[in-house]
């Protein structure tokens, strides 16, 4: 008995052993450089195809590409949410941007299964990256007219059409999702500033031109639109707060040394309040961004410019202004903040941009210490053209960043895993 019981168990543990091996060999077929990985380790573009996912040989860290379809295809502003769970929301679907060349469509893409549908369908030149996440719908532009597309359904819905004596936009959304903000311009001055246009000169002269701008809302049930302030300023970069459906923050667009750029406003009293205010001459603070709760505003602030460098937030209830320094080549032309609000990531910068960093051409991981954001290289971008800002997101979970490149030639989505893969 105590014989066969040794034979059987010593079977046992031949095919257990086995089936690790299998296993093991299944999870790690790749060699590279005596290296065993599921994935090639790779320069980050620089080629004219990626696969479909590989390990940055620079970090060590994993990239997957997000979108399979043919053609351009762009994520959402740093700043604008693309992300809504599935209608049996087991999954998280992210809205984006896609282009044959002629056309361009909404699109969601399952983060999990990388399954693509497409949402829209009109013909036309869209603009607009509003997503409703309790109503599933996304809300666009197209031409003089107002539109929202069920995630769900597809199915088109008209909203608004502005006079013919106004050109206006829809920007962002309320957190009650019940009202969409906008600007709008009148048509004599929008011919005025298409004529200074069409030289590197003409963001200057739109901001010289000190044109009238009207912040507009319109309301989704009754599809009317109505102006609330009114000023001879480019007034720009409209994000509603996350939780607070009549909180609006805007900046006045220009050279961002010249301005006073961060503002609130409450759309139902018209009260404002500027958010920061400089301290020396030439100090800059823009790209202005809410906490997931609404709290805090976020922005990049630099003292002076292209001098000292820091991720600034301020709360709007305290007043209270936090400043994590950076090194010069850490600087982001974006930031963006975690789910759990313990960390942010930023898209990186080439030499031509405020902070003129020798070596800036990367996506970073950044962790508060102190007073002070200690920095983590996830991508090598220097095959990347920063014409075209990466504008990063965290993924719901946490777990990736999601940007969009064009280090293989054309316009695409990625996410790169904040672990650091085990090579």
């Amino acid at each position: 008995m105590k014989k066969n019981a040794l034979y059987y168990l010593l079977i046992f543990v031949l095919i257990f052993s086995f089936s690790c091996k299998q296993n093991i060999k299944q999870d790690k077929p790749i060699e590279n450089g005596g290296l065993e990985t599921a994935y090639p380790i790779l320069e980050t573009g620089g080629k004219d195809s990626m696969p479909d996912v590989w390990i940055d040989k620079d970090t060590h860290h994993k990239i997957k590409k997000l979108t399979d379809r043919a053609g351009t295809n762009r994520s959402f502003y740093f700043h604008n949410n693309p992300f809504l769970p599935t209608a049996d929301g087991k999954e998280t679907l992210m809205v984006f941007y896609g282009s044959n060349g002629k056309d361009k469509q909404i699109y969601t893409v399952n983060l999990n299964t990388k399954d693509t549908q497409q949402i829209t369908t009109k013909s036309g030149h869209k603009f607009g990256e509003i997503l409703g996440v309790k109503t599933r719908k996304v809300y666009y532009t197209m031409s003089d007219s107002i539109f929202a597309t069920s995630i769900d359904t597809k199915t088109d819905e008209f909203i608004y059409t502005f006079p013919d004596s106004i050109k206006g936009s829809a920007i962002t959304l309320n957190s009650t999702e019940n009202k969409l903000a906008g600007k709008v311009i009148t048509k004599k001055e929008e011919k005025l500033l298409l004529a200074k246009l069409g030289n590197k000169e003409s963001f200057e002269k739109i901001y010289e031109a000190k044109s009238e701008r009207s912040l507009v809302l319109i309301d989704l049930e009754s599809k009317t639109m109505y102006p609330f302030y009114t000023e001879n300023a480019w007034l720009n970069h409209l994000q509603f707060s996350p939780t607070n459906s009549d909180l609006l923050m805007y900046c006045h667009e220009g050279p961002w040394h010249k301005v006073d750029r961060i503002w609130n406003i409450n759309t139902q009293n018209s009260e404002l309040k500027k958010i920061h205010t400089r301290t020396v001459n030439r100090e800059i603070a823009g790209h202005e961004f809410f906490s997931p709760d609404g709290k805090t505003i976020w922005f990049d602030l630099q003292i002076p410019r292209g001098e000292t460098f820091y991720l600034a937030g301020k709360n709007i209830t305290t007043g209270k202004e936090t400043r994590y320094s950076l090194k010069r080549n850490e600087w982001s032309i974006h930031y963006n903040i975690a789910p759990d609000q313990k960390t942010f990531a930023g898209d990186g910068g080439d030499e031509s941009q405020v902070a003129h960093a020798k070596d800036g051409k990367w996506l970073y991981h950044l962790t508060p210490v102190q007073d002070t954001l200690v920095s983590e290289k996830l991508v090598n971008m220097k095959h990347h053209n920063y014409d075209l800002e990466p504008n990063v997101h965290f993924s719901p979970d946490g777990e990736w960043i999601i940007f969009r490149a064009n280090f293989e030639g054309d316009t695409q989505i990625y996410a790169v895993e904040l672990q650091k893969s085990n090579i």
